[in-house]
């Protein structure tokens, strides 16, 4: 391990510098790190790579959830929860039969319990790819809320066909009422565990003599001792995860102070940029790991199959993302959609081509064991790894290069029936303004004719500029008045975001981290 320490350490300043380059020619950082960790593992003298599945799946993969559930929109996720459902769902157990019955059908010596268990592995998108791409591109609203919602739900179901299809291949057989019962307690469980321990976290921050630091590490804590918790009790660790993240993402302005909030961001945008970076150089390094034990086939024919796998998946996701506003357009007639027009060919055909397979993906290949329960050599596990690693590498290149391309040639119409972002939330400081200068006249009304400080204030909303308090104007005995009004601001853009559904809550998080710097500028006067 110290002997390789200044290659992990050179690997790090790589990954620094192809990210870098990356954001420079507009292209998602993950293409770029897998196909490096692919050039640099055929490096002669390099170290041989080897990727322990627990290492993904515990390590990196409860943070990489987290970070997602606090950063995704829980209105948005509400509002879209029937496409978001279904694609979590739905399309991944479609792509996931799909992989089946072509694997068991054109592989020689693939069940189908093989070709779920393939499936179960390859079926989730990776939303780390979709999201570094959409970074450089400009989509609806609905879309990228729609990617993010999927992507916090699909490695769950994808994970639970994963494992109802190890125990197929194991025991050969399989019994229904306890793969329902399993499930459902997978589902249930992992949903309960997680809300439980998230409250439990919440009430820690609130009411334990902490500070920004302790907050910090305790958030850093958090995701781990969920998906431990979960996965002890075979439940799921990744529903868990997101659940509780979810909950301690919507009640943060109630236990967390200013100070953690502001450090918090900071810490977990660093943590999960280097998580991200690391996993997928990785990916691209263990191929020869991989293709080592590459025995039972060709290398030709092995990459044939992950050609024909990766066909499967893009052609089963576009197929099924169709099929969904379909039914969503019959079903509009009975019950309430979240929106009733017909999105037409373009919007659908977007969130089938976004399909780019990553991290989980490879995790659950390796994760297969080596030798059954019987002694027995684990049937295709080497196959099942080769395939995953080309259908991960073809998904990341051609999907992942041609998406920028098919999003500027479709033309989309940005933010229909809203007004631009900038103008939205000018509209939202100029009414924020408005409550916070009645608000002031009536509680502090007396204050007002004898503190200078306050008129000036008073002034900037009533001309509703977009200056908060000139701080260094602001005397001490004054600063609880504005700490009084920043939390009354805070309280009304909560019940703003709650009552006005259409109203873009990253404009109103926007608006409260403003809120927190005027809080922590406050404390150096």
């Amino acid at each position: 391990m110290f002997n390789n320490f200044p290659f992990y350490l050179g690997l790090l300043v790589v990954i620094l510098l192809l990210i870098m380059l990356a954001n420079k020619i507009k292209i998602a950082y993950p293409i770029l790190l897998v196909l490096a960790g692919l050039a640099i593992s055929f490096i002669p003298g390099v170290p041989l790579i080897k990727i322990e599945p627990d290492l993904i799946f515990f390590i990196f993969l409860p943070p990489l959830l987290y970070e997602a559930a606090w950063t995704v929109s829980w209105k948005e996720m509400w509002r879209w929860r029937r496409i978001i459902t279904s694609f979590a769902f739905v399309v991944v157990f479609v792509s996931a039969l799909s992989v089946a019955l072509v694997s068991n059908y054109f592989f020689p010596g693939f069940s189908l319990a093989l070709g779920f268990l393939l499936g179960g592995i390859v079926s989730p998108p990776d939303a780390v790819s979709a999201g570094a791409i959409l970074k450089f591109v400009k989509v609806p609203k609905t879309i990228s809320s729609i990617l993010e919602g999927e992507s916090l739900l699909n490695d769950a179901s994808s994970l639970i066909i994963f494992r109802f299809a190890m125990i197929a291949v194991a025991t050969e057989q399989f019994i229904f009422y306890k793969a329902a019962m399993s499930f459902s307690w997978m589902i249930f469980g992992g949903v309960g565990i997680g809300l439980l321990i998230g409250w439990l976290f919440m009430k820690a921050h609130k009411y334990l003599p902490t500070d920004a630091n302790v907050d910090i590490v305790l958030s850093l804590l958090t995701p781990y001792i969920i998906y431990l918790a979960a996965e002890e009790a075979h439940s799921s660790g990744v529903l868990a995860v997101v659940c509780g993240g979810l909950l301690l993402s919507n009640n943060r302005h109630r236990f967390l102070s200013s100070k953690s909030r502001l450090q918090g961001i900071n810490v977990w945008e660093s943590f999960c940029f280097i998580l991200n970076g690391l996993v997928f150089m990785l990916i691209g390094l263990d191929l020869p790991q991989i293709t080592k034990g590459l025995e039972e086939v060709s290398i030709v024919t092995a990459i044939g199959y992950g050609v024909l796998i990766t066909a499967v998946l893009i052609v089963s996701r576009i197929l099924s993302t169709y099929g969904a506003v379909v039914v969503t357009l019959i079903a509009r007639n009975f019950i309430t959609v979240a929106d009733s027009r017909n999105p037409g060919l373009k919007a659908p055909f977007i969130l089938g081509w976004t399909g780019m397979r990553g991290v989980v993906s490879l995790a659950a290949a390796l994760s297969i064991p080596v030798y059954l329960n019987n002694g027995n050599g684990f049937p295709q596990r080497n196959l099942i790894l080769f395939i995953t690693f080309v259908v991960i590498l073809l998904t990341l290149v051609i999907q992942g290069l041609t998406l920028p391309y098919f999003i500027k040639k479709l033309n989309f119409k940005i933010d229909d029936d809203a007004l631009p972002r900038e103008e939205a939330y000018k509209q939202l400081r100029r009414e924020l303004a408005e409550y916070a200068l009645d608000y002031i006249k009536t509680h502090y009304n007396d204050h007002v004719e004898n503190n200078t400080s306050l008129q000036q204030l008073i002034i900037k909303w009533e001309q509703h500029t977009n200056d908060e308090a000139d701080n260094e104007s602001i005397s001490k005995d004054l600063k609880e008045i504005y700490l009084d009004l920043l939390n009354k601001q805070r309280a009304w853009l909560i019940h703003k975001n709650h009552e006005d559904k259409t109203l873009d809550e990253s404009l109103i998080r926007r608006q409260m981290h403003y809120l927190d710097i005027e809080e922590e500028k406050l404390r150096y006067i």
